[in-house]
């Protein structure tokens, strides 16, 4: 197989095997051509200027997360920290990931390029429930599929993917492949997973959601 320069490692490209060594295969999309995943904009409510502090409670947890680890390596501790920060404060704003930073002493790019990378951290606001639904092939074609499955959310909450609704009760979108191929279609809200799908399955569980009851997770 031919080797591919590093100039021809193009973001969004795949350089194909030397069998079709002058056939280049662009793969796009509206996610990775989306300048707000890369890219942040000081806002009213996402900006430095607001303060974040962790709680005493989670200031504490947070230590014992950093105690796994030697002094000179505590960057090892930056996603659990992250992970920390979003569930107090509900989304990752500049300022949690500021915060991280200073108290892991580590360069803010360090945290920049984690949040950046790995797509449950969310750096805009979600709602209380933030609905996933998988829509890769399992999904698509299990069951009554995702696509059943995904015009129920819309047509129930009355939102698209990337969407809240008015009230700030729930985000949907659109994710990959989450694991869980043999109970498809499945979708995530929150941490937990709902599998087995039927149209009837979603409504009831927003209709529980909206009304303040815990669902039964997992197969339905």
């Amino acid at each position: 197989m031919s080797q591919i320069s590093p100039s021809c490692r193009i973001l969004g490209c795949c350089v194909l095997s030397s069998h079709f060594r002058n056939s280049v295969l662009t793969v796009f999309s509206k996610k990775a051509l989306s300048s707000h995943v890369f890219v942040h904009r000081d806002s009213p409510q996402n900006n430095p200027n607001i303060s974040f502090e962790f709680t005493p409670e989670n200031k504490a947890r947070l230590d014992a997360i950093m105690a796994n680890y030697p002094p000179t390596h505590k960057s090892a501790a930056i996603i659990p920290a992250l992970d920390l920060a979003q569930r107090q404060n509900g989304w990752l704003s500049i300022s949690c990931m500021n915060r991280v930073a200073e108290i892991l002493g580590v360069p803010r790019m360090r945290i920049y390029e984690v949040a950046t990378f790995y797509t449950m951290f969310n750096r805009e606001p979600v709602g209380k429930y933030h609905v996933q639904l998988c829509t890769t092939t399992p999904c698509m074609l299990g069951g009554v599929g995702s696509d059943m499955i995904l015009d129920a959310i819309q047509n129930h909450l009355g939102i698209k993917p990337g969407q809240t609704t008015p009230d700030n009760l729930f985000t949907l979108s659109e994710v990959e492949c989450l694991g869980a191929c043999v109970n498809a279609p499945m979708m995530q809200i929150n941490d937990d997973y709902y599998e087995d799908l039927t149209v009837e399955d979603v409504t009831r569980i927003l209709d529980e959601l909206k009304a303040g009851k815990k669902p039964k997770a997992g197969p339905q």
